[in-house]
């Protein structure tokens, strides 16, 4: 145990460290955000897919809103409080949040067809 407590938690802990000091991110805050994010992410999908069922446009909207907030919110925390990131930081969030629209949009018109 003695081994596990010095090298695997050692390593997470020094990365924590060097995020905190080198980029200005707290991964403790973005794992807190990206957790409490998780029952809105799981929940819109569900009234989403309830709208979808019953034709509710103006519903539909709203809970692809609330998908796409939840799935961005902690990399938003990353893009307005880090600082020195490398530029492919940058390039990765934005892929995976124009992956989540670009998802969300052929996932709603397959639906509504």
């Amino acid at each position: 145990m003695e081994w596990f407590d010095r090298v695997v938690l050692g390593s997470i802990r020094e990365m924590m460290r060097a995020a905190r000091e080198n980029y200005g991110v707290n991964p403790v805050a973005f794992l807190v955000i990206y957790f409490a994010c998780v029952p809105f992410f799981y929940y819109s999908i569900f009234r989403m897919v309830r709208a979808l069922a019953r034709r509710k446009r103006q519903e539909i909207l709203v809970w692809s809103m609330v998908f796409l907030g939840s799935t961005a919110a902690p990399f938003l925390y990353v893009l307005v409080f880090g600082r020195n990131m490398p530029w492919w930081v940058y390039l990765v969030i934005a892929l995976l949040i124009g992956q989540g629209v670009f998802s969300l949009i052929r996932r709603l018109t397959k639906k509504q067809e």
